[in-house]
């Protein structure tokens, strides 16, 4: 007989919260194997196999979305390596539009500090005074977002 895990146990053995395995449950990433008599989840090896499945992957930086379709393909034939590929690409592309928004708001920052050092005067700060007359501009890239929040 295989061994079991509550729901404590596997999270100690992944090095998460409890409740990262119920937000993967209710996101229909994780399932416990069985339940216990008194209705607790019961988790088997290759739940715990599929919970360093899903935490590599985000640590990779893929979205649960991605994490999904990666679990799809997991056990499926090499045809499906293409579709992998074809996450991957997305993904990319993705980090590479945060990247070049981070290094906007980075040159953005590093104008308002030079500002503030160049114009410094007691009691006024011109950063402040250009704050309080901008709009709101968006970053450059201003796509919207796929990924999914992960905890």
């Amino acid at each position: 007989m295989s061994k079991s895990y509550t729901i404590g146990e596997l999270a100690r053995l992944a090095g998460v919260p409890t409740s990262t395995l119920r937000y993967y449950e209710r996101a229909g990433l994780l399932k416990p194997s069985s339940r216990s008599e008194g209705n607790y989840r019961l988790y088997g090896e290759r739940d715990l196999e599929r919970l360093r499945f899903i935490r590599a992957a985000q640590a990779t930086g893929f979205a649960l979305d991605d994490v999904t379709a990666l679990l799809d393909h997991r056990h499926a034939t090499a045809s499906s390596c293409h579709e992998v590929q074809e996450l991957i690409r997305h993904r990319l592309e993705e980090v590479e539009r945060r990247m070049a928004d981070l290094r906007h708001v980075e040159e953005v920052l590093k104008g308002a500090l030079a500002t503030c050092q160049k114009t410094e005067k007691p009691g006024h700060c011109e950063v402040i005074d250009q704050l309080d007359h901008t709009t709101g501009v968006p970053p450059k890239s201003s796509q919207p977002r796929r990924s999914k929040k992960n905890p």
